[in-house]
């Protein structure tokens, strides 16, 4: 199972969904609280999936991101997932968050305390401009979506209007 967060302009969501069913076939996609953001689970590989998507030529969707689970936005369990998958990195690494309706928890603070504890754990060296690696938390209120995706896993499309 592939879960995905996938970004378009607001307004465009419903074409965005579209355009997932046609690139990927089997897939369900939620809305969110948000504009302009959308979650979609296929039973396809992410490889399938990343394929797929670079192969088709879109007009709404302008960012996929592969997430690797959920949990609660709080920071013990966002650092405990993202511990557990850092494990898997070789070579160098980044964080990447993203905070959508939650107050508590500070985008800046968690790149630096996870980048910082990843460092500590499993010796790894960080690189903000180039990673092999890079590790991206998603929170949506009160559920965060942690994923650790290879460089170029991260999907970004030039939308027109």
């Amino acid at each position: 199972m592939t879960v995905l967060l996938v970004t378009s302009r607001q307004g465009r969501e419903g074409d965005a969904i579209l355009e997932l069913e046609w690139a990927l076939e089997k897939v369900r996609v939620k809305g969110t609280d948000w504009g302009g953001v959308l979650l979609a689970e296929t039973p396809l590989s992410r490889k399938e999936v990343l394929r797929r998507l670079r192969e088709f030529e879109t007009q709404a969707i302008q960012r996929v991101v592969p997430l690797d689970r959920f949990v609660p936005a709080r920071w013990e369990e966002i650092e405990r997932a993202v511990l557990e998958l850092a494990g898997e990195i070789s070579g160098t690494f980044a964080v990447r968050a993203r905070i959508r309706g939650n107050k508590r928890l500070s985008q800046r603070e968690l790149e630096v305390k996870l980048g910082s504890l990843i460092v500590e754990r499993y010796r790894l060296k960080v690189n903000l401009s180039d990673p092999d690696w890079t590790v991206v938390v998603e929170v949506l209120g009160k559920r965060a979506g942690v994923g650790l995706v290879r460089r170029g896993e991260v999907l970004r499309f030039e939308v027109k209007d």
